[in-house]
C-alpha cells in the first residue's frame, strides 16, 4: 500500500502565489540644479513699454516748453527716477535717443528750394528750418545744452544738426577754393546755431519771429561775403533799416 501524503507533500504540491517585492521607501529626491532663465516675454515687452514711456515723456515736456530734467521726466513718464537712470545713464543719452527721428533729413528740409543753384538762398532757408525746428523744441535744446556745457567729452555727442544742413545748402557750389567753403561751413557752423538763436532770444530780447529772421540774415550775410554773391533786400531789413 502506498502510503498517503503527509503535510509537508501537501503543502508542497500547493501552487505558490508570486511574492511582491516590498515597495521602495522614498528617500529624499535629488534637486536638479538651477539655471538662469532667460526673460519671459512679459517682462521684455514691460520694459520695452517703459523705455517708451520715458522717451515719450521727453518728447511731450519739449513740446510743451517745459523744464527737462531727470525727475521732471521720471514724473510724467508715471516711473520713479531710479527706474528712469536704469534705462538712462544721464540726461545727455535721453536726449539724444529722444532726438532720434524728429528732425527730417536735410534733403527733405530744403526740397522747397531743391531746384535753386544760389547759396545765399539755400543757406538761408536752411537757417530758417534749424532755427525753427529749434525753438519748437527749445527746452530739449537747452537741456541738452545745460547737460554738456561742462563735460566736453559729452558735448562731442550733441546732435549736429546744423552740419547737415550746411552742407545740403552750398552742395551746388563746386568753384571755390575748398579751403575758402571749409571756412564758410565753420562760420555758418557758429552763425547757425541754439547759441546763436538764444542769444537774441535772452540777451537782445528779440522775439522769436524776429529772432529767426536775425540770425537768418546773418548766415545769409556771411555766405554772400564767402562767396562774393550779391546779397538782395530780406523783408526783415526791410522793415528794420539801420
Amino acid at each position: 500500500m502506498t502510503p498517503a501524503p503527509g503535510p509537508l507533500a501537501a503543502q508542497s504540491d500547493t501552487p505558490r502565489a508570486p511574492s511582491t517585492p516590498p515597495a521602495p521607501v522614498p528617500g529624499p529626491q535629488a534637486t536638479p540644479p538651477r539655471t538662469a532663465s532667460a526673460p519671459t516675454a512679459g517682462r521684455v515687452n514691460q520694459k520695452a513699454r517703459t523705455r517708451a514711456a520715458i522717451l515719450r515723456a521727453v518728447q511731450d515736456l519739449a513740446r510743451d516748453g517745459a523744464e527737462i530734467t531727470m525727475p521732471s521726466v521720471a514724473r510724467a513718464a508715471l516711473v520713479s527716477e531710479a527706474t528712469a537712470y536704469r534705462y538712462f545713464p544721464d540726461l545727455v543719452s535721453l536726449l539724444l535717443e529722444a532726438d532720434t527721428g524728429i528732425w527730417p533729413d536735410p534733403a527733405e528740409a530744403l526740397a522747397p528750394v531743391a531746384a535753386s543753384t544760389d547759396p545765399v538762398e539755400r543757406v538761408g532757408y536752411a537757417a530758417q528750418v534749424l532755427f525753427t525746428g529749434i525753438l519748437a523744441r527749445q527746452s530739449a535744446v537747452r537741456a541738452m545744452i545745460a547737460a554738456s556745457i561742462t563735460r566736453p567729452d559729452a558735448a562731442r555727442q550733441r546732435p549736429g544738426h546744423r552740419f547737415a544742413l550746411i552742407d545740403h545748402a552750398l552742395a551746388p557750389v563746386t568753384d571755390t577754393d575748398p579751403e575758402a567753403l571749409a571756412q564758410l561751413k565753420r562760420d555758418l557752423a557758429v552763425a547757425m546755431s541754439a547759441e546763436a538763436l538764444f542769444v537774441l532770444t535772452d540777451l537782445c530780447r528779440l522775439p522769436p519771429a524776429e529772432a529767426i529772421a536775425s540770425a537768418t540774415q546773418t548766415a545769409r550775410t556771411l555766405t554772400a561775403a564767402a562767396l562774393h554773391h550779391p546779397l538782395p533786400a530780406t523783408a526783415f531789413q526791410r522793415h528794420h533799416p539801420r
